[in-house]
Parts: structure tokens; C-alpha cells; sequence
């Protein structure tokens, strides 16, 4: 876990529970509360102007939800949504910042996770700015892995639908299929009963 879970709770703390495709929170709503990832997964998407769903990250237990945007005055840009059942601890704003400035371990370590965040985010942005489908998987997995404590190859599964792969990469479904197909033979992934792993 980023934040101790016992530590949350003692400043008042609250679990919650979320039904699959339940929203934790909407974009253009003030961030009040900082939210840390029990068990679950959870998408942070936001829609084009084409009405195309565009999936910006993806987390899973132990990570916070854009935690970021509590140190600054902006509105979330993008939509929080369980892609599971999920529980999260939420904490109010301010019992936050009173925790972080009570316990500089704690602060250290969310500086730390945004910090490691954002550099993964600048090296997607990279990957997706180029031409080449295969660069763009291939970068979005790494981004996925990086986030793994097991580096091993096929250690990680990688929990998305080809539309939501698609979302991510920016490429059309068929393209995804047929890159994934080309990346299984060259033993970058491993396809089993449908689910990637990398």
C-alpha cells in the first residue's frame, strides 16, 4: 500500500465499495478527498470528441487515484470507473495534508509515486506519438510492467479487453489483434485462452 492503510483510517478514513463500471468520480469535479486502492481495478478514461472512450491509466491495489490534483487548484481532467469490484479508502482533503504533514515517510513516498508516475507517463506520451503500431504496444506494456514488482517475462497479465488495449494505444481494434498476434510469435508476449501476458 502507498499510504498505510491503519494510518488512513485513524485520520478518518472511510472504505468504500464500488460495483463494476460504478464511477468514484467524474471529470470537471473538484478533487476532495484523497483515494487509495484496496482491491480492484480501476480506469481513468475521459471521451474524445468523437464520443471515442480514451483510457488515460489504468490502477490496481495499493495505488492512489490522481492524487496529484489535491496539491493544486484544477478540476479532474479525466473519469474515475471500477473495471471490478472494487474497495477504496477515501480521505478527506484536509485530513490528508494533515497526514502528510504529520508523517514525512508518508510524503516522501507519495512524492516518490508521483514522481515515478509522471515519468511514465512521459515515456507513453513517447510511445504514443510514434507511427508504428509495434512501438506503441510495445510501450504500453512496458508502461504496465513498470508498475510490477515481478520483472520476470510473462509475469503480468495484462487485464484489458482488445478495445480497451486499443483505447490505450490510440490504434484500432483489428490492429491491436493483429500486432499482439505478430508480438506472441516473436515471444514478447504469451496469448493464453485470449488474456496477455507479458
Amino acid at each position: 500500500m502507498l499510504i498505510d492503510t491503519q494510518l488512513l483510517l485513524e485520520y478518518g478514513g472511510i472504505l468504500q465499495n464500488f460495483d463494476t463500471n460504478e464511477y468514484i468520480f467524474h471529470s470537471d469535479e473538484t478533487p476532495k478527498f484523497y483515494y487509495q486502492l484496496i482491491s480492484g481495478d480501476i480506469k481513468l478514461n475521459y471521451n474524445d470528441e468523437d464520443g471515442r472512450e480514451l483510457i488515460q491509466s489504468l490502477l490496481t491495489n495499493g495505488e492512489s487515484v490522481c492524487e496529484l490534483l489535491l496539491f493544486i487548484d484544477e478540476k479532474y481532467p479525466v473519469n474515475a470507473v471500477a473495471m471490478s469490484k472494487c474497495e477504496i479508502l477515501k480521505l478527506p482533503k484536509d485530513k490528508f495534508m494533515e497526514l502528510l504533514s504529520a508523517y514525512p515517510q508518508a510524503k516522501s513516498d507519495v512524492l516518490q509515486y508521483i514522481s515515478k508516475t509522471l515519468y511514465q507517463k512521459f515515456i507513453m506520451m513517447q510511445n504514443l506519438a510514434s507511427p508504428s503500431a509495434e512501438i506503441r504496444i510495445k510501450g504500453t506494456l512496458k508502461y504496465f510492467k513498470s508498475f510490477s514488482a515481478d520483472k520476470s517475462p510473462y509475469s503480468l497479465e495484462i487485464k484489458l479487453t482488445r478495445q480497451q488495449f486499443a483505447s490505450i494505444s490510440g490504434l484500432r481494434v483489428e490492429t491491436v489483434i493483429r500486432c499482439l498476434k505478430k508480438l506472441e510469435k516473436s515471444g514478447f508476449v504469451k496469448i493464453e485462452g485470449g488474456k496477455v501476458y507479458y
